[in-house]
């Protein structure tokens, strides 16, 4: 079984919860996800199956588009609504839709994130919820977000008895991006603690939400060996990326792993992304430009070597 399953992970269970049942469900072992999903967050969760594993590091670079909820008033441990309060200041007046957009649109573009403590990213070897976890605190290093929209979808809607403020929105965004980070910065840009108290991901890995099946139904499939209704082909994971169809010829170099010239493929420049080798319609292998010989093709994964 090889190929990629939009799956709709379910609130309370973690990336590697639905991964473990899966490979029960699937009776297979190789099954691994495609960019991780908090628990308290539902969604498009892309897993790869079988051959369909050798493009989780792409699936990962891809964009995704969230939708959720950003209140003010208050921030937490976590920067959504599981955490512990940390931060309190009463929203006295509700600020205006303008205010708000105004303020969201300044985050489209290149933006620069300090990593949340409760994440997996690693710092000195340890992830920075191990630190939390364990009461420390450790300097977090600074990363580049791509927000490509961020726009509010409902109207503001004021807690005369909280004191709070809360909007849905929506957000498109590149790889690494933490939308929870980005509700507490636009909090702070509006000049209110905040944090985000609601988020669903909208699509992942060019998978989308009509496309995704729970984990009952993945199961439901398989008693009724109709699991292919699901199944989505791993070309369709790659299908953003410079595509190459090979003759007879170049098959037989390509699957043999061959360095190749670029100007086999009419090409004089190499592109900014991988090239994708197709033969008969499938995907075989993703070649980039060579380190040191910059006319020169390099196989940077081979995906298949028989079709």
């Amino acid at each position: 079984m090889d190929g990629i399953l939009p799956l709709w992970k379910e609130r309370g269970m973690t990336s590697h919860d639905c991964v473990f049942k899966l490979r029960k469900i699937l009776h297979t072992k190789k099954v691994g996800h495609g960019g991780t999903l908090d628990p308290d967050v539902d969604g498009v969760l892309p897993i790869c199956i079988g051959k369909g594993t050798k493009v989780i590091e792409y699936l990962q670079e891809s964009g995704k588009v969230y939708e959720g909820e950003i209140t003010l008033g208050f921030s937490t441990t976590t920067e959504d609504r599981s955490g512990e309060i940390v931060e309190e200041k009463a929203v006295m007046t509700g600020l205006s839709e303008r205010e708000i957009d105004q303020a969201m649109a300044t985050f489209i573009g290149t933006i620069t994130q300090v990593p949340p403590m409760y994440s997996a990213v690693k710092v000195n070897g340890r992830r920075l919820y191990e630190y939390a976890r364990a009461g420390e605190t450790v300097e977090r290093p600074e990363r580049k977000a791509v927000i490509e929209s961020f726009k509010r979808t409902t109207r503001p809607v004021y807690n005369e008895e909280t004191k709070t403020q809360s909007w849905r929105f929506e957000v498109s965004c590149g790889k690494g991006t933490y939308v929870r980070t980005l509700a507490v910065d636009l909090g702070a840009k509006l000049g209110y603690p905040a944090h985000m108290s609601d988020l669903t991901r909208l699509a992942s890995g060019g998978f989308s939400v009509g496309q995704a099946v729970t984990l009952a139904q993945v199961a439901e499939l398989m008693e009724k060996e109709q699991i292919d209704q699901a199944l989505q082909p791993i070309e369709e994971a790659m299908k953003d990326f410079p595509r190459i169809d090979l003759s007879d010829a170049d098959w037989q170099k390509v699957k043999n792993g061959q360095v190749l010239p670029m100007k086999d493929f009419g090409l004089k420049k190499m592109p900014d992304q991988l090239l994708a080798f197709f033969y008969q319609n499938q995907l075989v292998s993703m070649y980039g430009q060579h380190p040191e010989k910059n006319w020169l093709l390099k196989p940077s994964k081979v995906i298949r070597n028989e079709v």
